[in-house]
């Protein structure tokens, strides 16, 4: 039974497990982003979240604070200098939990930890699904009615410009077709008037015989 356990020690020693935390957070501060098991990623957010939010005031205290828990220059500066900026205005919550499935040889439940205000995916996601609330007294349905009117006047333009395009394509067929009418009449009557003379010189030579 789990009576009193507030911490899961990762089967791991006091030094050890902090180390490891360590690590970690220096690894997630740095590439915003790690793959890891639940059990750790979830010790690790209670680790790292409070460190995130001793950078948002930026001193000389605070720095060494953050410096005793993970011991590497890099990622202090770092965490001050580009993580603390971007989340300012958000009160907590910094990281994200993404479950990837097991592992094969163990069949451990793994994870994927990231940073939320460095994903720009799902930022862009956000920002394109914000819409304004709906209110009962029709202001959301004559921005509706307005809407659909203005695509529906483009598409009626684009129907335009489509029927107008295949009249062109239709009058310019029409003119070869015309053209090539006459052209074959003009033959017609050109191999005609190459008979007529043909046929007389016949008829001619057939009344001299008979006389």
């Amino acid at each position: 039974m789990r009576h009193g356990k507030k911490i899961n020690h990762l089967g791991r020693k006091s030094q050890h497990r902090k180390a490891m935390l360590s690590n970690m957070a220096c690894s997630l501060i740095e590439h915003k982003r790690i793959t890891t098991t639940v059990a750790k990623a979830k010790a690790l957010r209670g680790y790292v979240e409070p460190l995130i939010t001793k950078s948002k005031t930026d001193s000389t205290h605070s720095r060494r604070v953050v410096f005793s828990y993970l011991q590497n220059k890099t990622a202090v500066s770092e965490l001050f200098r580009d993580i603390a900026p971007k989340v300012a205005d958000r009160p907590g919550g910094y990281t994200r939990i993404i479950r990837t499935g097991y592992r094969l040889g163990d069949n451990a439940e793994m994870c994927m930890i990231e940073l939320v205000d460095f994903n720009e995916l799902m930022l862009n996601n956000q920002d394109a699904k914000k819409t304004t609330r709906r209110s009962r007294r029709g202001g959301s349905k004559a921005k509706t009615t307005e809407t659909v009117a203005a695509a529906a006047e483009e598409v009626v333009e684009e129907a335009v410009e489509v029927v107008e395009e295949v009249a062109e394509k239709a009058e310019e067929v029409v003119e070869e077709k015309v053209e090539e009418v006459k052209a074959e009449e003009k033959e017609a009557k050109e191999e005609k008037e190459e008979k007529k003379p043909a046929a007389k010189k016949e008829d001619d030579s057939k009344e001299e015989e008979e006389k």
